[in-house]
């Protein structure tokens, strides 16, 4: 019997029929990425002691490679680049990120900022109203940036009448020697570092929260890793919370580990640590904090990251037309859920 030609209908059946036997296959190990990269500055965090034991590694099945960054801009620059996947980061830099529509969302907090942040000045400065007439440090666009600008208003402050100085952590110890700086918002250990030299603490972020100033760090994945490795990112949830645990064990022993990862001073971590609060990833379902995702569009971190688009519209670093009526669309919880096994 002669081979019929392939007409186009029988050649048609046949693609419907391999596509749907190729999409009825098993997924394999194989689709696991070489390695997850995840974006961390150099502060003390709980999360270190996942770093130095491996235990990251272990839960996720594959690498982490620690990819560190001076602050969170950058940062959020290379997860929109494809460089990163996985970044902790503060809360003004997520909120200007997200609205200049940088595919990512918020899917943890990592810690509330509490005295983390803080605003050291020389030690013959003594109110922050006294600020007036001298140069004040921070890094532009960070959390520390807004709490600065937030405890302004809060004390009556002119910000015309004060020189702010935009410098990266490091470079505002090397200006605060030379004294060519008189103040510096910044977080831990450089406020530490700076108060050892001749200065003192004016205020810390969490004495803000009674005039409705949320400050925060989160967790953020790209849209591509967490819809391609969505068991990966509830896995790193769940490590991390491992590690808060362990911190919490024993915050002294847990501080001398970070620091000497980081090579930092023990003392000053210890005081970093200590310095934010750290809600349990459970407890984050509650609209205090993230939502249960019913609950997310009224929680406290939704209205703040809004509360955050609203200051930088103010700066004029974001345009108040493309600031989203919510941010509770950029928060997922469903890898909380997944990790605590709901």
């Amino acid at each position: 019997m002669k081979n019929r030609p392939l007409t186009l209908l029988s050649l048609l059946v046949a693609l419907i029929f391999g596509a749907s036997l190729f999409w009825s296959l098993p997924a394999q190990a194989a689709d696991a990425p070489k390695e997850v990269r995840f974006a961390f500055l150099n502060g003390p965090r709980p999360w270190i002691l996942g770093k130095v034991d491996g235990s990251f590694d272990k839960a996720l099945g594959v690498p982490v490679k620690w990819v560190r960054f001076p602050s969170g801009p950058p940062a959020l620059a290379a997860l929109a680049a494809g460089e990163v996947d996985i970044v902790r980061v503060g809360s003004v830099p997520v909120t200007s990120s997200l609205t200049r529509g940088i595919p990512f969302k918020v899917i943890a907090l990592s810690g509330v900022i509490n005295t983390s942040e803080q605003l050291v000045a020389r030690n013959s400065i003594k109110t922050i109203k006294d600020l007036e007439g001298h140069s004040v440090a921070t890094v532009a666009g960070s959390t520390a940036h807004y709490a600065l600008l937030a405890a302004f208003k809060v004390h009556g402050v002119d910000p015309k009448k004060v020189k702010l100085v935009n410098l990266n952590p490091t470079d505002q110890i090397a200006a605060w020697k030379r004294g060519d700086i008189d103040a510096s918002y910044i977080w831990g250990p450089f406020w530490h570092d700076l108060a050892q030299e001749d200065g003192h603490i004016l205020i810390g972020s969490g004495e803000l929260n009674k005039d409705g100033y949320y400050l925060f760090n989160a967790y953020v994945v790209s849209d591509k890793f967490a819809q391609a490795y969505p068991d990966l990112v509830a896995k790193f949830l769940g490590a991390f919370q491992q590690t808060v645990d362990r911190y919490k064990a024993d915050p002294d022993g847990s501080a001398a580990i970070i620091a000497k990862d980081l090579e930092q001073d023990v003392e000053g971590a210890k005081q970093t640590l200590a310095g934010l609060l750290y809600p349990s990833i459970s407890d984050q379902l509650n609209p205090q904090w993230l939502g249960d995702g019913t609950t997310t569009a009224n929680s406290n971190i939704a209205k703040s990251l809004g509360d955050q688009a609203a200051f930088l519209v103010e700066q004029n670093d974001l345009r108040a037309r493309d600031v989203p009526k919510s941010f509770a669309p950029f928060i997922d919880v469903s890898y909380i859920k997944k990790a605590i096994g709901q």
